[in-house]
C-alpha cells in the first residue's frame, strides 16, 4: 500500500494551537518536509517529537518531488510543513501536491491554522465570497498597477504586507481604493501582542502610517461597493464610442464614462469588449 502525503498546518504564533493530530502525524511520518528545518525543529521540541526534518522551500522543492514519490511508492508516510499555517497557502509546497496528485498517490490535510482565515474571521467584513491576494509587489510601480486592478473587485480582499512597506500599501490603498473604504488589520495574530483594529482604509493609514510596526501584517478591505446607477451595458458601450468617434483615445474614453457613472475603468472596459465580441459574432 501506498504512503500518504499529509499536508499539515503549523500554528502561526501560539503554541497552544497546536492540535494533538499535528503531533501524532509527525511522530509517525517517515519524513517532514519543511520550509525551515530549524522553525520546524523547535516546534517538534516543544511537541515532543523526534522526526526526520528535510528542507523543502521554494530553492529546493522541485528536486524533492521525485525524493517523495519514491517515499510514498514504498509505503512511507510523509509530511508536509511551512514555518507557520497552512502550506501552500503563499507558501511553498503547491508543485509538490500537485505532483503527487498525478502521480496518482494519496494526498491529506491535517488542517489547523492559518492567517488568512483567522483574519476575516475577526474582521467583520463579508466572507461569504473573497479574493486572496497575497503580498503585493515590492517596487512601487508594480505595487499601484497590482492594486488599481484590485479596486473594482465586489469581493472582500486579503492581502499580506511587510511591516517595512505597510505605509506605503497603506497610503496607497486609501489613494486607489478610497479612503472611506472599509477595512480591516491584524498584526502578530495570536501572539502576545496581537493587534486586530477594524476602520477605514484613511484611519488605518493615519495610525500606522508613521509608525513602527512589528510582524507580518494582514490586511482585509472591503469590496467596490455596487453602483446604484442605472445605465445599461448598451449605453455605456454606445457613449465610448462616441468620444472615440469624436477623437478620444480609447483609454481616456473609458475613463470619462467610468467617472460620469460612478464605476470602475475596468468594468466599463469588459463591458465594451464583451459588446464588440457579441458585434463580431
Amino acid at each position: 500500500m501506498a504512503g500518504t502525503l499529509h499536508v499539515v498546518a503549523t500554528p502561526i504564533g501560539n503554541l497552544g494551537d497546536a492540535a494533538p493530530r499535528l503531533a501524532e502525524t509527525l511522530r509517525r511520518c517517515a519524513v517532514v518536509l519543511c520550509e525551515d528545518t530549524r522553525r520546524t525543529r523547535h516546534l517538534c521540541a516543544s511537541l515532543g517529537v523526534e522526526a526526520k526534518l528535510v528542507r523543502c522551500d521554494e530553492h529546493v522543492e522541485k528536486r524533492r518531488i521525485l525524493e517523495t514519490l519514491e517515499l510514498l511508492r514504498a509505503g512511507d508516510d510523509v509530511a508536509l510543513v511551512s514555518d507557520a499555517g497552512t502550506p501552500a497557502i503563499n507558501d511553498p509546497g503547491h508543485r509538490l501536491v500537485a505532483a503527487v496528485h498525478e502521480a496518482g498517490l494519496p494526498v491529506s490535510p491535517v488542517p489547523g491554522p492559518s492567517a488568512v482565515t483567522a483574519a476575516l474571521s475577526v474582521s467583520g467584513l463579508p466572507t461569504d465570497a473573497f479574493a486572496y491576494e497575497g503580498f503585493p509587489p515590492r517596487k512601487r510601480a508594480a505595487r499601484r498597477t497590482f492594486l488599481a486592478a484590485l479596486a473594482d473587485e465586489p469581493r472582500t480582499v486579503v492581502l499580506l504586507e511587510s511591516p517595512h512597506r505597510l505605509s506605503e500599501t497603506l497610503a496607497e490603498l486609501a489613494e486607489i481604493f478610497g479612503s472611506d473604504r472599509p477595512a480591516f488589520l491584524g498584526r502578530e495574530l495570536t501572539k502576545l501582542h496581537e493587534e486586530c483594529v477594524r476602520a477605514t482604509l484613511g484611519e488605518l493609514r493615519a495610525r500606522f502610517g508613521e509608525a513602527r510596526v512589528r510582524g507580518e501584517v494582514v490586511l482585509v478591505v472591503g469590496g467596490a461597493p455596487a453602483t446604484t446607477d442605472d445605465a445599461t451595458s448598451g449605453d455605456l458601450v454606445a457613449e465610448v464610442s462616441r468620444l472615440v468617434a469624436s477623437g478620444m483615445p480609447e483609454r481616456d474614453a473609458l475613463r470619462q464614462v467610468a467617472k460620469v457613472h460612478g464605476l470602475g475603468k475596468r468594468h466599463v472596459y469588459r463591458i465594451v469588449k464583451l459588446g464588440a465580441r457579441e458585434e463580431e459574432e
